[in-house]
């Protein structure tokens, strides 16, 4: 059999790809510059949040100041806090206080929530609104216009006065300062309510109501057991705060003798002629734990949270209740916060601002004068405080929202091993009192080497640190839900065209984070405009804010005074936040 050489056959030809070398990023030091980012912005987070606690932590066990020598270790300083300085009364006021405040708040705000979001009122979404506006002013305005409008000289007590010969009401009691704290802290509640039931499934009150369930039967039965998680995160969230507020406290009980935790430090430290540091240390401790311990509590309670979920794939839109004549005492009942909390007060201070003595007694419109506006504007160190203002509102809310968006994204979107740990950093400034921030920071810029502590304590950026610390959390919380709803898989795309995170960051996550981000420095705007307690202890005469330049002028008795300062304050806020409100309108992300 004839057989045929084998002939090698030519392989087929296939295209070639062009390869191209993966893209080289600059490395810093021989490092990573994305590992760079996440170490610098975990040390920076730890120096914010350490450098108040440890030096107050110090202090409390030295038996003598930080900054004198030859201090020894002692205990002494607790035991003196509660035996010699009556600090157990102290903790009773603040109890009670805390207490009355966080009750009346729900009583407030839960009832709003549940009748705007689920019932058939006639102006749900003005009351909605309306329901939030004492949020943008602080609670030491708010207690001003509170004095101005129904303190025992106050232009609505004269004439309630007059009329039924008495006054039905005593503002400087330990009542009088709940109730005006619950009308300032009610917004915050009111939110947390009101947005668990708009993401609430009304399948569930359909159900109740096919076998025959009233509106009432509902609201008890099944909407008011789905918002115990709000209700419980913001029953702790408002406890705290009114454990740690000075404004009420220090305008209602000193007048009084009525001190809380906050008039406590207050008085000890900064009127005090010869401050004991050791005692002010301690009882910072003192305070410092409780806010810690409540700030545990409140994650413990919401562990099981998962049990009160009820939005799921097939979420139904919700059937507005019908409360029948009911409705409409719930529309008067709004209307009494809004008008009389909180509207009444704030125009009453207004009007203040305005005439040179407001009382029923003669028409203000007959004493009307620009005086007030003058002597503000005549004395450098008044328009110095309202540009220190600005300043620190503005320069701070920029600092802060960027800290805060990249802690949120390297928290949230990165491999990083100790990204927790950032989270819980970001977090923490929370069970941080503001006196605590205050006194901590002035104690901390004390040890900084080479005289540098000197060099920042009473300056414009000292402030700027303290305030900065107490809106980190809000900033954290308001960026992490805009970070958490963008998918992973952008960051994968951008990855396996090459980039590193740092470059995915800076193209990807960055762009899509911009509506976020300026809602974070509206807020964060609104929050350190309205801050003014750690500059109490870190300011000086020439860094002096509104809100601390509104207390010297309150001592000295210069009542139009502080009522033109808080009219311009609230002019501030209102201008920014308009302003921010018409160049995000349409961006629902924001």
């Amino acid at each position: 059999m004839k057989t045929f050489p084998e002939v090698a056959s030519a392989p087929a030809e296939t295209p070639t790809r062009t390869e191209f070398p993966a893209p080289k990023y600059r490395r810093i030091l021989g490092a990573d510059r994305s590992q760079l980012l996440y170490w610098a912005t975990i040390v920076i987070l730890a120096l914010l949040v350490l450098a108040p606690v440890v030096p107050t932590l110090y202090q409390s066990v030295m038996d003598r100041p930080l900054y004198e020598e030859g201090g020894l270790f002692t205990l002494e300083n607790y035991t003196r806090l509660f035996t010699e300085a009556g600090f157990g009364q102290v903790a009773l006021n603040t109890l009670i206080f805390a207490v009355m405040t966080t009750v009346m708040t729900l009583l407030i705000a839960v009832p709003m929530a549940i009748v705007v979001v689920r019932t058939n009122i006639p102006g749900r979404r003005f009351f909605g609104a309306a329901m939030q506006w004492p949020f943008f002013i602080s609670s030491l305005i708010l207690g001003f216009g509170w004095i101005t409008m129904y303190g025992p000289a106050g232009f609505a007590s004269v004439q309630v006065k007059r009329v039924l010969g008495f006054l039905p009401w005593d503002l400087y009691s330990i009542p009088g300062m709940a109730i005006t704290e619950a009308v300032a802290l009610a917004p915050i509640a009111y939110v947390f309510c009101s947005n668990a039931l708009r993401n609430s499934d009304a399948s569930l009150e359909g159900a109740a109501q096919t076998v025959g369930a009233g509106p009432f039967r509902i609201l008890w039965s099944v909407i008011i057991p789905m918002m115990r998680p709000p209700m419980v995160y913001s029953s702790v969230l408002v406890f705290s705060m009114s454990i740690e507020t000075l404004s009420i406290p220090l305008l209602y009980g000193q007048p009084v003798d009525i001190t809380v935790f906050a008039t406590f430090l207050y008085k000890n430290g900064l009127q005090s002629i010869d401050p004991d540091y050791g005692i002010l240390g301690a009882a910072s401790v003192i305070i410092l734990l409780v806010t810690i311990l409540l700030v545990a509590v409140q994650a413990k309670l919401l562990k099981d949270a998962k049990r009160f979920v009820s939005v799921r794939g097939k979420a139904t839109r919700p059937r507005l209740l019908d409360l029948g004549w009911i409705k409409w005492l719930s529309v008067a009942f709004i209307f009494i916060y809004v008008v009389i909390g909180a509207l009444i007060p704030i125009l009453g201070l207004v009007m203040r601002s305005f005439t040179k003595v407001f009382t029923p007694l003669q028409n203000p419109l007959n004493s009307l004068t620009m005086a007030n506006y003058q002597r503000i504007l005549e004395f450098p160190v008044y328009v110095a405080s309202i540009r220190n203002s600005l300043i620190v509102a503005g320069v701070g809310a920029v600092l802060v929202s960027v800290l805060a968006v990249v802690a949120v994204v390297v928290a949230k979107r990165s491999t990083f091993r100790y990204r927790k740990v950032i989270e819980y950093l970001a977090l923490a400034p929370q069970a941080m009192p503001g006196l605590i921030i205050g006194i901590g920071l002035f104690w901390a810029f004390s040890f900084l080497p080479f005289n540098m502590g000197a060099l920042i304590q009473g300056t414009i950026w000292a402030i700027i640190i303290g305030f900065g610390l107490r809106a980190l959390p809000s900033a954290f919380g308001s960026i992490s839900p805009a970070v958490m709803q963008i998918g992973e898989e952008l960051d994968n795309a951008a990855r396996v065209n090459g980039a590193d995170w740092m470059r995915m960051f800076l193209r990807v996550l960055a762009k899509l984070l911009t509506p976020a981000f300026v809602a974070a420095m509206v807020l964060t705007f609104v929050v350190m405009m309205k801050e003014y307690s750690p500059a109490i202890f870190l300011g000086s005469a020439e860094t002096n804010i509104i809100g601390t330049t509104m207390l010297e002028l309150w001592v000295q008795g210069n009542t139009g005074s502080v009522a033109a300062l808080a009219t311009i304050q609230i002019a501030i806020t209102a201008t920014f936040v308009g302003i921010a409100g018409l160049l995000m309108k349409g961006k629902k992300d924001a």
